[in-house]
């Protein structure tokens, strides 16, 4: 399964003296709700969370719907992405290019 969550946009109506700041996202800088999503290995929908506050990291979204004990506890294997390191899922590693890829691409480049 994949697990990823993703922010909603919202309009800022209605939300005045400062009671929209939990809303906020500063990763985004733009107010929304964070949803927590679980897809199959196809990329299909199986499961989106009701919304949270835009301001919530996506492992404290998915701890407080339940969603790390319940997939843990059932044995399911779970891709994830930076935003559940330390959870135990898969977290695949970023790849920086090594010192021989950067000079072929300066050749190239550089003709």
């Amino acid at each position: 399964m994949i697990l990823d969550g993703t922010l909603l946009r919202i309009d800022r109506v209605g939300m005045g003296s400062g009671r929209d700041r939990p809303y906020f996202s500063g990763n985004h800088k733009t107010h929304g709700v964070n949803v927590q999503v679980i897809a199959d290995p196809a990329g299909r929908l199986i499961w989106a969370s009701p919304a949270l506050p835009g301001a919530r990291h996506d492992m404290g979204a998915a701890r407080e719907h339940g969603i790390l004990d319940a997939l843990t506890a059932a044995g399911i294997r779970v891709i994830a992405d930076n935003g559940y390191r330390g959870s135990g899922f898969a977290v695949p590693q970023r790849r920086r290019a090594t010192d021989l890829v950067k000079a072929v691409l300066v050749l190239i480049h550089t003709g």
